[in-house]
Parts: C-alpha cells; structure tokens; sequence
C-alpha cells in the first residue's frame, strides 16, 4: 500500500509543520494515522494516506450514513433528524445570499441526494455529483435523473451554475486546489460556492484531542482552520462573504467522540460538551465545531 506524506503545507508552503496528534480509525479499520498541522496558516493534514484504489475501502461501513443512508441506532436515527431540519436551513441560506428562488444549483459530494432533492422540490435546477456508486443510485432514484460520477465534473457545461454547494466533502478531496478551480470555472460570474467543513480550532476539537470524531482518519484528509480555507479559497478567486455556525454539529461529534472514548453515558457526556462547544461558538464564531463558509465568484 503506498502512502502520501506531506513535507510542506499544501496550502501555504510552509515548512514550518508540527506533529500534532496521532488518531484512530473508529470507523473501519482501527489502524492510526498521523495528523500533522502547519503552523503558519493552521492547515491539519493527515499524513500516510492510503492510495486511492485502496481508499475506498474505508468508506465501506454500514454506518457511514451519508452514504448507506442507515437508521439503525439512536445516533445515527439523531442524524436523520438533524439533517432533516437542517435542509430548509441550506435552502434559506442559499436563497438568502443568491437572492433567487430559482436558480441552477450544483452539489459536489451529494451523498444520497436529500439536499438536491429538497431544493429540485422548491424549484431550482439541480445537478449532483457524487463518487460512490451505491450512494450515486440513491441519488438518482430519489431525484429522477442522472447523477454524475468524478469525472463528470470536468465535463459539465463551464459558467452555468448559480451555486455550487460541498456539505462535509472538501476535506475529503485528494487535491482540493484543483477542485476549487474548476468550482470557480463551472459558476456564473458572482456565482456562490458555499461549504461546510469541521473546524479542527473549535472547542469540542480542543477536549476530544485524537478521539474528536471529525478528524475521521484517513477518510478527511485536510483539517480545516478559518484562516486556512480562506487562504485556499482566495487562491483560486474566491471571496469570503459570509460564516455561520452549525450548531447541531457541536453535539453531534461530541456524541461520537465520546463513542470514540468508549465511555459510559456517551449521549449524556456528549450533549454536555456539546452544548459548552456550542455556547463557546456564541462568542467566538470561530470556535464552532463546524462553519458553513460562503464563498463569492470575482
């Protein structure tokens, strides 16, 4: 099995890279990988990551549930909940900043397709793309039209779309400049790119430590900072206009990370710091545990 090993930031360049934490697979494999931080523009990267051919294999879990769509056990029944209310909220957002009720939509990483649903539902022209075949036929089924594959990315029409949206998927890509690129490309000019990515400097990050459940190794490649994805964005042409909390994410990940722990009273424990992480974001929004980030097209 062959292994990428960062030297530098693939954010900034810098070489100035600390060693930071060493965590575990709780999902698959049990097998533990580096996770190493810049110290110059707070980027967390995994180190060793498995090739890609061998890499899907840590996706295939029943409970990987945006891909499986599975119900079983209160957490991830706690799950379909949240992103049940959570989809109005996307769709109140992404109306609130394109000032449109229609619109061309494009959503990377569209799981099993509940978003684009919801949002083909209120009236916009959506596209999904999704790399998993399994959960790409969900998709398919529940919205009625072709979802694309990777590749199909780079074959969409180029300036076409008003927003492009990526839920918990950027730090899964292998080389997110590249991604970014061709986001910028496929928008309109002064199109959208919203995303949302775990935000490793929040506080329920800082008590979980190696056991935090959204440094999900090796499946998240890139731990975000606020500061660091605004220096990768901008890279690529992109502004930062706006920041919001997700603040269901904050007892969400606390309630795996206690998981992660094997503690006793995991759902108790991690409603508690759940709801301090949540507080600590109502006055520093950059602790959130989770940040939803809008982007604009220049």
């Amino acid at each position: 099995m062959q292994h990428t090993v960062h030297k530098k930031c693939p954010v900034c360049g810098s070489s100035r890279i600390r060693h930071d934490l060493k965590c575990r697979d709780h999902l698959v494999s049990g097998m533990v990988f580096p996770v190493d931080k810049c110290l110059d523009c707070g980027l967390g990267f995994t180190q060793h990551i498995p090739s890609g051919d061998v890499m899907g294999t840590f996706y295939k879990s029943e409970n990987y549930v945006s891909h499986t769509d599975t119900r079983k056990g209160m957490v991830n029944q706690l799950y379909h909940r949240v992103r049940t209310i959570m989809l109005s909220r996307k769709q109140k957002l992404v109306e609130q900043y394109t000032r449109e009720r229609k619109g061309k939509l494009l959503d990377i990483g569209c799981g099993t397709g509940y978003f684009i649903s919801h949002m083909q539902k209120a009236g916009w022209e959506v596209h999904g793309v999704e790399p998993d075949p399994d959960a790409r036929k969900l998709a398919e089924k529940l919205i009625k039209q072709p979802v694309s594959d990777v590749e199909g990315l780079f074959q969409l029409e180029n300036a076409g779309a008003d927003v492009v949206t990526m839920w918990h998927v950027l730090e899964h890509v292998e080389d997110p400049a590249s991604y970014l690129a061709r986001i910028h490309a496929l928008l309109k000019d002064g199109g959208y790119f919203i995303a949302a990515v775990p935000n490793h400097q929040s506080f329920d990050a800082k008590v979980y430590k190696e056991y935090w459940a959204a440094y999900d190794v090796p499946r998240h490649l890139w731990h975000f900072s606020p500061d660091s994805i605004r220096k990768l964005t901008e890279a690529q042409g992109f502004r930062l206009v706006g920041k919001q909390r997700m603040p269901f994410d904050s007892f969400y990940v606390s309630i795996l990370s206690e998981k992660n722990k094997k503690r006793s009273f995991a759902l108790f424990l991690g409603a508690v710091n759940g709801g301090l992480s949540y507080l600590q974001s109502l006055v520093n929004i950059n602790k959130s545990s989770s940040l939803i980030y809008i982007f604009r097209k220049y």
